[in-house]
């Protein structure tokens, strides 16, 4: 029965996918042209880093550096000079970063900054300004620069009377942080730059790139990464203690610090493929990111006027009964989710949102195949030739049908044996040997094997080595403070979304965009509009991709790593606060134009800036997307992914907070890789949802069922789900918590070791001839002792003895 229902769900999804893939073919809306990536282009990432407020300091920077530089070379550029003279040049501005007088050092650091944006005076196109700034950084990281920045960053946090300034500020500004900033934007650039891998570096560019990943990664920056002391500013900045602290700069350089010293996507599947060969494991049957890539995305929503033709075509269908019965038996296949309900096309009328379900299929058109249509063979529609991605069963699985099996045909269980089949039917046999072929075996279910094996046996289990990666730094250096790391990012992230209305109580975000003087003129306040939107936009892209780098790096280090910064983010409400972030019209914030494209740098320091007038700014740039925008939300539906998978309990708060018509409206973002995840979401709550949710919205089913890996015996849209128990929602979170504890106790708490599972010696010549060193009181009143606690008590040698 099981191969059976296997066959002939194989055979539907065959025939959805072919009338789904015929129908996108039909539809000529094209897909976003979105590629997705660890980040954006080079270029647009330097230019988020700078506010438009922050316009007029490129000049600043250029006048402090050419103060320096005409005082020691004179009749000359600098693009002028041999290597010698630019080295030479770059020691003696490090030497005057060490002066006592703030404005002194400042000046310094502005002339540091001009040289790594390229020292653009002297440069006539964008290409050569990048390439005088990469030149330019790997000089100056090469004589030391980064280490002296570090220290002066750690002076300006611990810069109490600066803090205390600030907190006593009514309204704080963009002078508030001029020292932090001009520090962030010379140590941003750094980082952002060298992780650039160009195949035309030097050969001891690359040797100088690689140290200063290890250096980056490991605790040399006060006995910590530096990733850990940009952790510290976020909380501070969160508590109020330092209201000034530039909090956009600091997350954009804890991101690509992290990014750049765990790596990216591309880095983490090698690793995963290089941890599932040294632990056995058969290697992965695809590759996620491929696949993804080479995904369509579903069709776009209709528009009103198809609406209405298609409710014209309904109301003629009944007069069609009979063409509509025979086109069906063309198929010699009846198709399984029709209903006789005549509502069963309608969408969904709770959410009353057009999404995937407004598109017209075949199936439901007045002709379930319309007539062929004469392409040229160039535009020919070519049919898929199989799912995207390879099924897969875990060992849970294939333990629970072999006990129904069980229980069902013989009457007894044997627990976790998977291999004894006596007594079973001949199809169970078969349905066994079809489940063991698509068996996956994941790196978390071997990595909590053996934790339970360490501590079922913490004295026999010998000593557990622990690979120090740059992951594994990281997490000990996050570890006794990673709950209020997670506030603090949720915290920022709610400030930044747009749905969020301005609360007297929240955390002000603003402090590194808003000028000293507000704007006068219409213009002015336009252009400040538009830097406040882009400036929270560029928040959320750098706090979706910090947790979702740690989420992922977590999870291939230790799956309890991952656990247990899932759970304070769950525990901090991260579950509701992105389903409140999607709670918006999401094609506007994907389209939204927050941006000057002759204000980014580094257009706006090579080029002379045209006249900005209201219109201009309005009309925006002429990207279909704004890519940013677009890369955040993708980098939330994963982490809600993260979150929710394989968890009963998150996947019911996803059905109680009523996340299914959100979610339906992300839908419409005509693009594969954010519709896969939306589309992964929607199916572990469809069990949940009702027989009516799911007659009502059967195109997603279809969708799901086309785009979303299989998991055999899994019967997500059937609502036979036998865990529903409100009950054990907190036991599960519990048990989790009590395995996490366990670990972190076990495997970072040397110190707090329990006594009775320390080695004792018991050989009477080894303790006595260890040596013992008495206080000096002891010793002068040796005597005393001995009379006291040996002589003047009677021993019981017979006791003694027995």
């Amino acid at each position: 029965r099981v191969l059976y229902n296997c066959q002939r769900n194989m055979l539907v999804l065959n025939i959805i996918q072919c009338l789904l893939f015929y129908a996108q073919g039909l539809c000529e809306s094209p897909d976003l042209e979105f590629e997705y990536a660890d980040t954006d282009k080079w270029a647009a990432e330097l230019s988020e880093l700078y506010s438009y407020t922050e316009g007029p300091e490129f000049a600043l920077n250029r006048k402090c550096f050419e103060v320096e530089f005409r005082a020691h070379v004179a009749d000359k550029k600098w693009t002028e000079l041999d290597a010698a003279q630019h080295r030479a040049h770059a020691m003696r501005l490090l030497d005057s970063l060490e002066v006592i007088a703030r404005e002194k050092r400042l000046k310094v650091a502005r002339a540091i900054l001009y040289m790594a944006q390229g020292t653009f005076a002297e440069c006539s196109s964008e290409a050569e300004v990048q390439h005088w700034m990469r030149y330019n950084i790997f000089l100056l990281l090469d004589v030391g620069t980064f280490s002296a920045l570090v220290e002066l960053l750690n002076m300006e946090i611990d810069n109490s009377a600066a803090c205390s300034s600030a907190v006593r500020k009514p309204a704080i500004s963009l002078a508030d942080s001029t020292d932090l900033r001009v520090l962030l934007n010379i140590m941003y650039l750094m980082v952002e730059t060298i992780q650039k891998d160009d195949p035309a570096d030097k050969p001891e560019w690359k040797i100088i790139r690689e140290t200063f990943r290890a250096e980056l990664g490991s605790p040399l920056f006060n006995n910590e990464p530096i990733s850990v002391m940009l952790f510290s500013m976020v909380t501070k900045f969160c508590s109020g203690h330092a209201p000034h602290f530039p909090m956009k700069k600091v997350l954009l350089l804890l991101w690509k610090s992290i990014l750049f010293t765990l790596g990216g996507f591309e880095q983490l599947q090698s690793i995963k493929v290089h941890k599932r060969e040294e632990l056995g494991l058969p290697p992965l049957p695809e590759d996620s990111i491929r696949v993804i890539r080479s995904m369509r995305a579903a069709s776009p929503p209709a528009s009103a006027s198809d609406l209405i033709e298609q409710q014209q075509k309904r109301a003629r269908r009944e007069h069609k009964a009979l063409i509509k019965q025979d086109n069906l038996d063309a198929f010699n296949e009846k198709d399984p989710y029709k209903a006789d309900d005549s509502r069963e096309d309608e969408d969904d009328n709770d959410d009353n949102d057009n999404s995937i379900e407004a598109e017209t299929f075949p199936l439901e058109r007045d002709e379930v195949m319309p007539p062929p249509i004469p392409h040229p063979p160039s535009e020919r529609v070519s049919f898929p030739k199989g799912l995207p991605w390879a099924p897969k069963v875990r060992e849970k699985d294939i333990e629970n049908f072999l006990e129904s099996s069980r229980s069902k045909f013989i009457g007894y269980t044997l627990g976790s044996d998977t291999d004894t089949v006596v007594g079973l039917p001949r199809p169970i046999h078969e349905s066994i040997k079809t489940l063991k072929q698509h068996k996956y075996v994941s790196i978390a279910e071997i990595q909590i094997i053996k934790e339970e094996e360490f501590q079922k046996t913490p004295l026999s289990g010998g000593e557990e080595e622990v690979d120090m990666s740059s992951t594994e730094l990281l997490y000990q250096g996050i570890l006794p403070s990673l709950p209020q790391y997670m506030i603090a990012l949720l915290k920022i992230l709610l400030a930044a979304a747009p749905t969020s209305k301005a609360k007297t109580d929240s955390i002000n975000i603003l402090a590194d965009v808003l000028p000293e003087e507000m704007p006068t003129t219409v213009l002015q306040s336009m252009k400040l509009g538009v830097d406040v939107n882009r400036h929270k936009e560029i928040i959320v892209k750098a706090i979706s991709a910090i947790l979702l780098l740690l989420l992922k790096h977590f999870k291939l280090n230790h799956i309890y790593q991952f656990e247990y910064m899932a759970q304070h983010l769950v525990f901090a409400n991260c579950i509701p606060l992105i389903l409140k972030f999607f709670n918006q019209n999401i094609m506007s914030y994907i389209t939204a134009k927050n941006s000057i494209s002759v204000l980014d740098f580094p257009y706006c320091v090579v080029h002379e800036l045209p006249e900005l007038t209201a219109e201009s700014l309005e009309a925006g740039d002429n990207n279909q997307f704004c890519w940013r925008n677009l890369f955040s939300c993708i980098n939330l539906l994963r982490i809600l992914n993260k979150l929710t998978k394989w968890k009963h309990s998150r996947t019911m708060m996803l059905v109680v907070f009523k996340s299914a018509p959100i979610l339906k409206r992300a839908l419409k973002v005509k693009q594969a890789m954010m519709q896969l995840y939306v589309l992964k979401l929607l199916k572990v709550q469809t069990k949940y949802l009702g027989r009516q949710w799911r007659k009502s919205n059967m195109k997603t089913m279809s969708a799901i069922y086309q785009k979303v890996r299989h998991r055999l015996n899994d019967d997500w849209a059937y609502g036979n789900d036998l865990d529903a128990r409100p009950w054990d929602f907190q036991a599960e979170e519990c048990a989790l918590r009590a395995n996490i504890e366990r670990f972190n106790s076990r495997r970072y708490e040397k110190s707090h070791t329990n006594p009775d599972f320390l080695p004792v010696d018991n050989c009477l010549q080894s303790v006595l001839g260890q040596r013992v060193d008495l206080p000096e009181d002891f010793q002068m009143n040796y005597d005393l002792w001995l009379e006291r606690e040996v002589f003047s008590k009677p021993i019981s040698w017979e006791e003694l003895l027995q």
